[in-house]
Order: structure tokens, then C-alpha cells, then sequence
């Protein structure tokens, strides 16, 4: 029931994600615009996969995730949203099987994945497909503490074997489970009870958490039973042993060491594609500071989770009366559970549990511009949850309503978790929703204004896109983000020289983002100045060399500047990247047709055509090389399939009637022409102009 139960609930609380659209914020990076990821399953996919640093990471696993949805569901969200709600539901159970089986305590197991499971600050993790990485490494975290269980029932060399695979499995998802040896260390003190030490001159053993029949005497005497196990928790004689802690920490040097190699991996890839903030644009001091305010911050936002946010803008600098008060709550509490420790054992654990987890993440070393971020207490909470689901019931221990105040009281926290995280999860709708979310519910939000800018630069509305970028340049006047959304609108606008400025200064504040050097370089081709695109095509394509657009857009400039040699080069290095880019297939071919080569012009084109069905422009280049192979028919079936894909084509209606003039059918030619001018061709135009007529 309590299974039925947690799946029931979280599949109620969190449905709503299967009617969420992709989101402007990573979802492109990760899955709609990057091409390893739209290919589906590939052997290339998977060699990428693991030796690629793309998007300030190594996590192959979470890659692959994302490759078998595409392979699954293609590019429908609904199968992507719905997977990252299975690995949640998954979660939830494997947390519940791995903490009752450890603590024998069943309704306190129960209550903890029920939090875990409706908590609103969870919705992040679940409703955002960009953060697969964190479900997904989630699951190999808890099936990394149910493996090492086992292991504490049985030692042997197996199982420990069974722990370590399981762990790299999830380092490969996420590196956020370095902290999981360090918890591993916490489980053993309490619910395993695995620092056991009788009397001063005992000889130090390692006690499994349940022996069970073995056969030997000699194993039988060892064994500690339940009232010397009780006796010893109780006992106010008790003391760390030293050498038992020595012992347990040796035996998870191999857990250690694989996830300080993990961190230096993640520092070296994040430092590499700059995703890690300087010490200049946020010191030291202004680090340790947010991080204080944020372990506060996160256990407001769990007692009372209001105003959640895709994004916390970093504040700078805190007050002081802030900064001291966070300070002062985190160390009364920390000292408070450590005089409890001897009583209170799971107090213990469930703090170091919360405080350890969230160190990797709590700003220290400072990754992207956010104060914190809801995601990242997907898995620390858990700690402040077994605080909560134990320390509850004791308190209440000799109350005589005890048993019916617990399960009232759970029962509103729960339902009021639901009703906040279905509240919550709705805000995820789309791109545009989520922004005027966040912005409704944080001050200041330079980030938010940036996202809701471009959702609205995605609907076509560049004026209000152009509004929300200037709104998060005054805010933040160093936000290269802003600026080249800027320059996108302009660009989209035809505001070329004014594009270019916005380009520069995004450029000139990060230099390391390939995507301005390449849009600048766009704007340039678009005003003649070829040479200057392709110095930035260049760069862009030195700084990001697997971008299939940024080799299509050279060979362009490449056709202007009369270089077709290179510009064949750069076309299929395109294509090698990307096999389904339609876009380059048709470029190349529109080099062959004006080298006279129309055969491989319309191979081309079928390529094309075969990748993107709806490509308008292919089918009028088709007709226009079957038009000069003298084709006409041919011709004029593709010019339809273009006006009828395309009603407002004026090309395909200027081709069309020269198609129609070759097969001596003047008349419809002339209504051809005429259709075209309608739509604006200025050399059909300026044909009637001298004919004398207006069309």
C-alpha cells in the first residue's frame, strides 16, 4: 500500500509535466538544438557521449539518456517530461525500500519518500528535461546506498565490487554524488550502527546490520544482541572509537578517491568553458557569505516553499545583520545536534547529511550567476527530512494522542506539499510562463527578463523581446547574455549595423562564447563584409568545432568570396556533423548548380528534401536545376510543392512562370508573373514597370 501509495501520489502531484513544452533555458543546448542529441542512437552519438566536455560537463550517461528519448519520442516533450518523472517515482521508491530496510523503521521511511516525493522544491528537477542529469544520478545515488546495504549485511568482495560500479554509474550521470562516500561514513554511525564498541578493551569489530543464521559458533559468540545494541545507544559512556572510524574510512578509501578525481575532472571541464565565475566577478568573501545565507535560505524554502524560482539572481554582496544570522542559526544548530548525538543519532546524521551534501553546490566555487538554485536540493534534503520523520514522533513519544496527531498532521503537510507542487509544476508550461514566473516572484531578475526576452524573440514578437533585453542590460550592465539577444532582435528586425554593435560588446564581455562570433559573423555576411565573417566564423568554429551551422554558414561566405573549393570543405564537414542538416545539403547544392554541375546539385536537393519534407527552398532549387537540364515538367511539379508548402514564395512564382514560358504556355506564365509581383519580386516588378504596366 505505502508503494501504491507514493507512485499514486507523486504521479498526481506531478502529471502536469506531460503537457510541458521545451524551455529556452538549456532544454536547446541539451536536446532541440543539439545535433549529437537529435541524430538518435549512434555508435558516433555514443563515442561523443563520453569524450565530449559539451555544455560544461562530462556526464555520458546523462547524454545517452537524452539520445535513447530522441530515439524513443524524437523531439515530442511529452516522452522526455515523462521520463524524468519515472527516474522521480523510481527515486522515491528505492529511498523508501533502501532507508526502512536499513532502519527497520517503517512509517518514518515512509514519511521521509512521501517529502522527498511532493516536496515543491523538487519540481525543478523533475519539470526541467535539462535536468535529467539530476533524477537520473539520483537513481544511481540511491541504488548506491541499497548496494552498500547489502553490503554491510554481507561483506564481501562482490558487493563492495557492486557499490563501486554503482557509484561511478551515477558520477557518470551527475557529479554531484561525490558527497556520497562522506553519507556512506554518516549511515554507518546511524542506521547501520556500525560504530560499535562494548567497553574500552573490546576487541573492534566491524557488526553487520543483520547478521542473520550462520553457521560457526565462533560467529554466533560476536554477535551483538538487540539489549547490548540498546544498552549501548542509550549509554552515556559513549564514545567515538577512533580506531573503528579509521577502519570504516579505510574501507571507503576506493569511494573517496574515485570522486576526488571526479571533482577534478568537473573543475577542469567547467574552468574550460567558463561556466566557472572568477574571483574577480565574485570573491571569496562574497562566496562564503551567500553560502551561509543559502544552507538558511534552502531550510526556509522546505518548511515554507513560496516565490520558487527557476532563478536567484546573486545578490553580491548580503547585509550584514544577514550574513551574521545565518551564521549564528547554522552553528546553533549544528552544536545542538552534536550534544545530541548520543541520543539523538539520526539528528546527527540528517544534518552533516544536509550540510555535506549541498557543499559541492553551495557556492564556494561560484558556477553561473545564480545565489542557489531549487534543483540543487534534490537530494540534500533528505537529510533535514530523516531529521523531521524521526525527531516528530520521539517528542510526541509519551503524548497519549500520539499516534493519531501523527498521522493527521502528516497528512496536511503532505497534501499541502501536493497542492504547492502541482501549483508549481504548472508554471513550467512553457518558456514564456516560466519567466513571468520568475519575475513575479524575485526582484531584480536580469536572467528572467533575458529568458522571457527570447521566448518572445521564439513567437516572432521582437519589439517586447527587445524591451526585455534592454530591462536585464539596466539591471546588469555586464550581461553579455542580454546583449546578444539584443543583437538577435536587431538582427531579425534588419538592423544589421545595430546587431553588430550589440554583438560586440556581448563579445567584448565574454570572449569565449562561440555563438556571438558566429552571429556577428552573420550580420556581417548580411551587410557584404565577407572577410570579417569568416574571421568570426573562425573563431566561432575554434572555440566550438562539433557546430554543424557554423562550418554551413563558412561555406556560404566562402560561395560569396568565389572560393567554392572551401566552401565544399566546410559543406561537408557540416554534413559529416550533422547527417539530417537539410539546410547544408541545399547550400551545397546551390554551389554545384552554379558550377553547371546540376546532376549533384539535384542529388543535393533529394538529400534535402529527404531530411526536412517541408523545406520549401529545396524544392524551388530541385526545380530550378531540372529547369536548366530543360526538365520543365519536373520543374513545375516542384515549384508547387514549394508555393504549396510556402503560399507567399515569390521565386517559386517567378520560376514557375519562366517554366511555364519555355513550354509556350504564355498565358499562364503571365499569371505566374503577376502572382509574384503581387508578393513583392522586385525584378518582376520592375518587368511590368517597363512594359508599362503596374502588374
Amino acid at each position: 500500500m505505502i508503494y501504491i501509495f507514493l507512485t499514486v501520489a507523486t504521479l498526481m502531484a506531478f502529471w502536469q509535466v506531460s503537457r510541458c513544452d521545451f524551455i529556452n533555458y538549456d532544454d536547446h543546448a541539451y536536446i532541440t538544438e543539439n545535433n549529437h542529441i537529435r541524430t538518435g542512437l549512434s555508435m558516433d552519438g555514443i563515442r561523443w557521449a563520453f569524450t565530449t566536455d559539451y555544455a560544461a560537463n562530462w556526464h555520458p550517461l546523462t547524454w545517452i539518456s537524452h539520445v535513447l528519448d530522441i530515439q524513443l519520442f524524437g523531439l515530442n516533450p511529452q516522452g522526455h517530461h515523462l521520463t524524468n518523472l519515472f527516474f522521480h517515482i523510481a527515486n522515491t521508491l528505492l529511498l523508501f525500500v533502501v532507508l526502512q530496510r536499513m532502519s527497520k523503521a517503517l512509517w518514518q521511511s515512509a514519511f521521509v519518500a512521501a517529502l522527498f516525493a511532493l516536496h515543491p522544491l523538487h519540481v525543478e528537477s523533475v519539470a526541467w528535461v535539462a535536468e535529467r542529469k539530476d533524477v537520473l544520478s539520483a537513481f544511481f545515488w540511491m541504488a548506491t546506498m541499497g548496494a552498500y546495504c547489502l553490503y554491510v549485511e554481507r561483506p564481501g568482495t562482490v558487493r563492495y565490487l557492486l557499490v563501486l560500479l554503482l557509484f561511478v554509474l551515477g558520477l557518470m550521470a551527475k557529479p554531484m554524488l561525490v558527497t556520497l562516500p562522506f553519507v556512506l561514513l554518516l549511515l554507518d554511525f546511524w542506521p547501520l550502527q556500525r560504530y560499535q564498541q562494548r567497553n574500552s578493551d573490546q576487541e573492534i569489530t566491524i557488526k553487520p546490520l543483520s547478521p542473520g543464521k550462520r553457521k560457526g559458533k565462533s560467529r554466533k559468540k560476536k554477535a551483538v544482541t538487540i539489549t547490548e545494541e540498546a544498552k549501548a545507544e542509550n549509554s552515556t559512556d559513549f564514545k567515538f572509537p577512533l580506531a573503528l572510524i579509521r577502519q570504516l574510512f579505510r574501507e571507503k578509501i576506493p569511494l573517496f578517491t574515485i570522486a576526488a578525481l571526479s571533482s577534478i575532472v568537473t573543475y577542469i571541464v567547467q574552468q574550460k568553458s567558463g561556466a566557472v565565475q572568477s574571483i574577480a566577478a565574485y570573491p571569496l568573501n562574497v562566496r562564503i557569505e551567500n553560502a551561509f545565507v543559502s544552507y538558511v535560505a534552502y531550510i526556509g524554502k522546505m518548511l515554507w516553499p513560496d516565490k520558487l524560482a527557476v532563478i536567484y539572481p546573486h545578490p553580491g554582496l548580503w547585509q550584514r545583520w544577514q550574513v551574521a544570522g545565518a551564521l549564528l542559526i547554522l552553528v546553533s544548530i549544528t552544536l545542538l545536534v552534536i550534544r545530541a548525538a548520543k541520543r539523538y543519532k539520526y539528528l546527527t546524521v540528517g544534518w552533516f547529511w544536509y550540510v555535506g551534501t549541498l557543499v559541492p553546490v553551495i557556492g564556494i566555487i561560484q558556477v553561473g550567476a545564480q545565489a542557489r538554485a531549487d534543483r540543487y536540493t534534490y537530494i540534500p534534503l533528505i537529510g533535514l527530512f530523516i531529521m523531521t520523520a524521526w525527531l516528530v514522533p520521539d517528542l510526541l513519544n509519551k503524548w497519549r494522542y500520539r499516534e493519531k496527531a501523527l498521522v493527521v498532521s502528516a497528512t496536511i503537510v503532505l497534501s499541502c506539499f501536493s497542492i504547492v507542487t502541482y501549483s508549481q509544476v504548472s508554471c513550467w508550461q512553457d518558456s514564456l510562463k516560466l519567466s513571468d514566473h520568475a519575475l513575479n516572484v524575485t526582484v531584480n531578475n536580469f536572467i528572467a527578463y533575458y529568458t522571457r526576452g527570447s521566448a518572445y524573440a521564439s513567437l516572432s514578437n521582437k519589439k517586447q523581446a527587445l524591451e526585455d533585453y534592454d530591462k536585464a542590460i539596466a539591471i546588469n550592465p555586464i550581461y553579455a547574455d542580454a546583449y546578444f539577444g539584443r543583437g538577435a532582435a536587431h538582427a531579425a528586425l534588419g538592423d544589421q549595423k545595430q546587431a553588430i554593435e550589440a554583438y560586440d560588446k556581448a563579445i567584448e564581455l565574454n570572449p569565449k562564447n562561440a555563438e556571438f562570433y558566429a552571429n556577428r559573423g552573420t550580420a556581417c555576411a548580411t551587410l557584404g563584409d565577407y572577410k570579417q565573417a569568416l574571421v568570426d566564423y573562425d573563431k566561432a568554429i575554434k572555440i566550438n568545432p562539433e557546430r554543424a551551422e557554423y562550418y554551413a554558414n563558412r561555406g556560404a561566405t566562402y560561395v560569396a568570396l568565389g572560393n567554392n573549393k572551401q566552401s565544399f570543405e566546410d559543406y561537408d564537414r557540416a554534413i559529416k556533423i550533422n547527417p539530417e542538416f537539410a539546410e547544408s545539403y541545399s547550400n551545397r547544392g546551390a554551389t554545384y548548380a552554379a558550377l553547371g554541375n546540376y546532376k549533384q546539385a539535384i542529388e543535393d536537393y533529394d538529400r534535402a528534401i529527404d531530411a526536412s519534407p517541408k523545406y520549401a527552398e529545396a524544392y524551388n532549387n530541385r526545380g530550378a536545376a531540372y529547369a536548366a537540364l530543360g526538365n520543365y515538367k519536373q520543374a513545375i511539379e516542384d515549384y508547387d510543392r514549394a508555393i504549396e508548402i510556402n503560399p507567399r514564395y515569390a521565386l517559386a512564382y517567378h520560376n514557375r512562370a519562366a517554366s511555364y514560358e519555355k513550354l509556350g504556355n504564355h498565358k499562364q506564365a503571365y499569371e505566374e508573373l503577376k502572382a509574384a509581383a503581387v508578393l513583392g519580386d522586385q525584378d518582376v516588378q520592375n518587368f511590368f514597370r517597363r512594359q508599362g504596366k503596374t502588374r
